[in-house]
């Protein structure tokens, strides 16, 4: 009964995730962006002042309502504990870099998907890349590494990424003369405010009660092909988005022109191979992040928090990949990342006795 009741979660997560991704976009976000955890924080690191590309400032309520959506659901299923303790340093530059692959490629793990299913074919190389990094990941995990388990924690660490994305709300709702509002360029495409907060809530009940995970999905169909409830989730997700687009007329499938695509097929596959390896990692890509954050995971706070950085620092440095690709230093920056990962693999792998 417990099997089937959590098959159903996920199917209930994945089917919600993959129509308002779409819906999103009809009702005013950017194209093919309806979802996208890494566009939406880069848009809300500007809104703060953190960056200064007037494009990219709004704060985005779909991620207040998936980090308050699943701490309301946590709580209400006595699931919220405080937890952490493991590898903090190395979990926010593990935030920081999963920015930095996602932004070369312009999307997170969901808008990939997102792209693949409104006929952007530039996204099937992504899709190569961030299947080899959850394999580089599986492959590390065999290996022995690992950023270690975490501990209950004291003094209330749990509450820290919940309680700040409660005064993002109270910032998103008041408006203090502070926050910045793009007028022009992507963040100025947006749903109505009430809408996108009341789909980031529902979608954040249903995420936290199934343990829904993109990465998570492909990870486990690697390990247990058709047995894996998240695996089936993936599917699910893949075929309500693109039912989804063929009902609202967006499937226009071609290598050329699709909005918020480059033709930099290689730094697409490496930046999203980095992405699903260190997801892996991590336990979860940044959709993940945000939800486990949200149920008082200090760990995934951390990654949390590292993402906002690096959302911040992709575009204040000129990462961020765009129509006309992939800039110098956001190549750099993506090979450091690999250097990085590799180098912790050899300092936090555990070796027999």
């Amino acid at each position: 009964m417990l099997k089937q009741r959590e098959f159903w979660l996920v199917m209930a997560a994945s089917l919600s995730l993959g129509v308002f991704g779409v819906l999103l976009a009809v009702w005013g976000n950017p194209e093919n962006s309806g979802i996208c955890v890494s566009c939406f924080l880069e848009n809300s690191a500007g809104a703060l002042g953190l960056h200064g590309n007037e494009r990219m400032q709004y704060l985005r309520p779909e991620l207040i309502g998936f980090v308050l959506g699943a701490t309301g659901s946590s709580l209400a299923f006595r699931e919220f504990r405080s937890r952490g303790g493991s590898a903090p340093m190395g979990r926010l530059l593990a935030g920081f870099f999963l920015i930095v692959g996602c932004a070369v490629f312009i999307g997170c793990p969901i808008k990939l998907f997102l792209r693949l299913t409104a006929g952007d074919l530039t996204a099937l190389m992504a899709f190569v890349g961030l299947a080899g990094g959850v394999w580089l990941g599986l492959r590390s995990l065999a290996a022995g590494v690992h950023f270690g388990a975490a501990t209950p924690q004291k003094g209330g660490a749990g509450w820290v990424v919940p309680g700040l994305f409660a005064l993002l709300l109270v910032f998103l709702l008041a408006q203090p003369s502070f926050v910045l509002f793009s007028n022009r360029g992507s963040a100025a495409e947006h749903a109505p405010l009430l809408v996108s907060l009341g789909v980031g809530l529902l979608v954040g009940v249903l995420a936290q009660r199934s343990r829904f995970c993109i990465t998570g999905g492909l990870r486990d169909g690697l390990l247990m092909g058709l047995r894996a409830p998240l695996f089936w989730g993936l599917m699910i997700f893949v075929v309500a988005a693109a039912l989804a687009n063929l009902s609202v007329g967006r499937f226009e499938p071609g290598l050329y022109g699709q909005p918020g695509a480059h033709l930099d097929h290689v730094w697409s596959i490496l930046g999203m191979a980095l992405v699903g390896w260190v997801s892996v990692l991590v336990g979860g890509c940044p959709f993940r992040q945000l939800i486990k954050s949200g149920e008082g995971d200090a760990d995934a706070g951390l990654v949390v928090v590292g993402m906002l950085a690096g959302a911040a620092l992709v575009q204040g440095w000129g990462l961020a990949g765009t129509a006309a690709g992939v800039p110098f230093y956001g190549k750099v920056a993506v090979v450091i990342g690999f250097g990085l990962v590799f180098a912790t693999g050899l300092v936090m792998r555990e070796r027999p006795a």
